[in-house]
């Protein structure tokens, strides 16, 4: 499977000519949706779902069946369920997403178990109760900080894990965030820049 990063929380899935696109937010660029067979959203916030590009794009959108998208028909999921998506075999797993601050409201957040093999927690560090060979680890946002995502790589202990959820990290804070999951982590921790596969 061939896997593409694009900028902040965006990823695509190749694999014998389907491709199944996760999170393509405003912030990420919209070469990552050429060809989609499918998008995953994990929730309604602006830097993970760009309605209006996926409003013109005439393929499927799944995301949690809880949250509110305006002018964008999507098929709702529930954590805990299974479902085929452009041929890939998805699991919702989760539910809200993560606490930020004070009484600001939370939103419903799937993360998706992706052939059994990739895991994309979306704004949650969710637990997933199966091994996980590729763990996409959120690198920054206001509700984390780098002591949990080393702790999440740590616990889910992956074979492999890449950071996503890093647009708004400058190059100085980038470097410290790859330096202490490379340090840290004994999960073949690699940083992928937008654009890079394998």
């Amino acid at each position: 499977m061939r896997i593409t990063k694009y900028t902040h929380a965006c990823v695509r899935l190749e694999h014998e000519g389907r491709v199944l696109v996760i999170d393509p937010g405003t912030w990420s660029e919209p070469s990552a949706l050429a060809g989609a067979d499918a998008v995953l959203v994990t929730h309604e916030h602006t830097d993970h779902i760009d309605v209006l590009r996926l409003a013109g794009l005439g393929v499927p959108v799944y995301a949690p069946a809880d949250a509110t998208i305006p002018r964008l028909e999507v098929t709702g999921v529930s954590s805990g369920e299974d479902f085929s998506a452009a041929g890939f075999a998805v699991r919702a797993v989760g539910g809200r997403h993560a606490f930020v601050y004070g009484s600001q409201p939370d939103c419903a957040n799937l993360g998706y178990i992706i052939d059994e093999a990739i895991y994309h927690p979306g704004d949650a560090l969710h637990l997933p109760d199966q091994p996980i060979e590729t763990l996409l680890v959120p690198a920054q946002a206001s509700w984390l900080k780098m002591n949990e995502a080393i702790d999440f790589v740590k616990v889910v202990n992956p074979q492999r894990a890449f950071t996503i959820h890093d647009a708004q990290v400058n190059e100085r804070g980038l470097a410290g965030v790859v330096g202490w999951l490379s340090e840290r982590t004994d999960n073949g921790y690699r940083y992928l820049s937008p654009g890079e596969s394998l």
